[in-house]
């Protein structure tokens, strides 16, 4: 179960100088947009080292080039973190956009939920709407992150990754706060593992479940979020956070409100 409230003391433990985190994250972590095929092939690379080795979510021999790609590539926007000391790629994610002509078999989430804000029509005629996908962060490119910075002691290295991974994790938020903001998205639904979903709450940032757990690369929670709605309840709760994922504001416009220049009009 994903915790909807916190206390006002939990929340102050939990949180950091705003100023600190969002420097501490920008002087580790880039976030670009992988709109070239040298990018797009990095993030594939990262997804078969994740979904293909790490994990046996997909069937390496189904992906003899060791990229992992699927049918939905071709109408997502996707991105990549990028450690700064080592340049090396340690997480992905992209936003499936919806498929005009067959709004009812946009998403991979459509396969396995029918929740009623999934039908044609709602994403259609309502909202401008995506999926969160491959949200994904490799143990192994961390690792060699770790290794390439001779001014740590390699007992520190493990310690490093863990302390990584919920800036990892930032930043691939960060990543879909923009690429839905240059795309005009609204609503973000998604298929995630319990314990990232846990994670986030972490964070101040909740999805909502719309249906049962199923069992979709193991078991996960089909989920939904108005990204507008999300964005101000992290802002309430976690403004540090906030300032990470919205570029400390630059991703919205001055009323709070994301993608001002980018939406559509219905």
């Amino acid at each position: 179960m994903i915790p909807h409230s916190e206390t006002t003391t939990e929340r102050r433990r939990q949180q950091v100088n705003s100023t600190e985190l969002i420097d501490n994250f920008n002087q580790r972590f880039a976030v670009v947009t992988a709109d070239t095929p040298a990018l797009q092939e990095q993030a594939f690379r990262l997804r078969y080292q994740v979904y293909c080795i790490e994990n046996s979510f997909e069937n390496r021999d189904d992906h003899p080039l060791e990229q992992e790609l699927d049918e939905y590539d071709h109408r997502s926007v996707h991105s990549v973190i990028i450690d700064r000391p080592s340049q090396i790629i340690t997480g992905t994610v992209r936003i499936i956009l919806p498929d005009q002509d067959a709004a009812e078999k946009s998403f991979p989430i459509q396969k396995v939920c029918n929740h009623p804000l999934l039908q044609k029509h709602r994403l259609l005629h309502v909202s401008r709407s995506a999926e969160i996908s491959r949200f994904a962060v490799s143990k192994e490119f961390s690792r060699r992150a770790a290794d390439r910075r001779p001014t740590r002691r390699h007992t520190d290295f493990s310690n490093e990754r863990r302390a990584s991974m919920p800036n990892i994790t930032l930043g691939l938020m960060n990543a879909i706060v923009r690429m839905s903001a240059e795309h005009g998205v609204s609503e973000w639904f998604a298929v995630m593992e319990p314990t990232l979903l846990r994670l986030l709450a972490r964070f101040g940032i909740y999805f909502s479940p719309i249906g049962p757990m199923v069992n979709y690369h193991g078991m996960r929670q089909p989920c939904h979020a108005v990204m507008e709605t999300l964005l101000a309840r992290v802002r309430r709760e976690r403004p540090d956070v906030w300032e990470v994922i919205t570029d400390n504001g630059r991703l919205l416009d001055s009323d709070d409100h994301p993608f001002a220049s980018f939406r559509l009009v219905n």
